[in-house]
């Protein structure tokens, strides 16, 4: 499915709160992600930051998106676990612009897809995102999501996109078998 290993996913810690409470305040991203701009000062955010970091949810799982250099350029989730449907809901936002329109976005989806469906039991992924668009919906379906309806929240018109553990397993095993065929390069 993607040939590059450009980024990675970690768990997320007090020096990323800066670039979020930006990212957050953007009105540009905000809009992107169906989301008020945020109302606090940075101190406010960080000590809420910091109590999320301490306390966190067992519904809610978030990681930074990192260059393999070390640079934080967005962040990831997977929320609303559902553990009697087997299923969680996932979220993604590249937040700085010099990675947008360049794979970092499918590339982070194909990341949290690979942990969800390696290390948790849950069948389901879904996602929901605003009809108008196009570039998320296309980035979704190439990593392996169907449209499956549409829905409206807080005014906003939403695309709803799922992918199965089934679907994703033949999308990984079929993308091993073509790694595996290629004949390799000849000097």
């Amino acid at each position: 499915m993607l040939a590059k290993k450009r980024i990675q996913l970690r768990t997320k810690k007090l020096s990323d709160a800066r670039e979020d409470y930006e990212w957050q305040c953007d009105p540009e991203l905000c809009r992107l992600d169906a989301a008020e701009v945020l109302d606090m000062s940075y101190q406010d955010y960080v000590e809420e930051f910091t109590f999320e970091m301490c306390y966190p949810t067992s519904s809610r799982f978030e990681f930074a998106v990192e260059t393999l250099d070390g640079k934080h350029i967005g962040n990831c989730v997977y929320y609303n676990i559902n553990r009697a449907e087997s299923k969680a809901e996932i979220g993604i936002m590249i937040g700085n612009r010099d990675y947008w329109n360049e794979g970092y976005g499918a590339e982070t989806v194909h990341q949290l897809l690979n942990y969800i469906f390696n290390r948790t039991t849950l069948e389901k992924v879904y996602l929901n995102t605003l009809n108008w668009n196009l570039r998320a919906q296309r980035c979704f379906k190439k990593c392996g999501f169907a449209d499956c309806g549409n829905t409206t929240r807080d005014g906003h018109q939403f695309i709803l996109m799922i992918i199965n553990r089934d679907e994703w397993e033949n999308l990984h095993r079929s993308d091993i078998r073509r790694n595996i065929t290629k004949k390799p390069p000849v000097n």
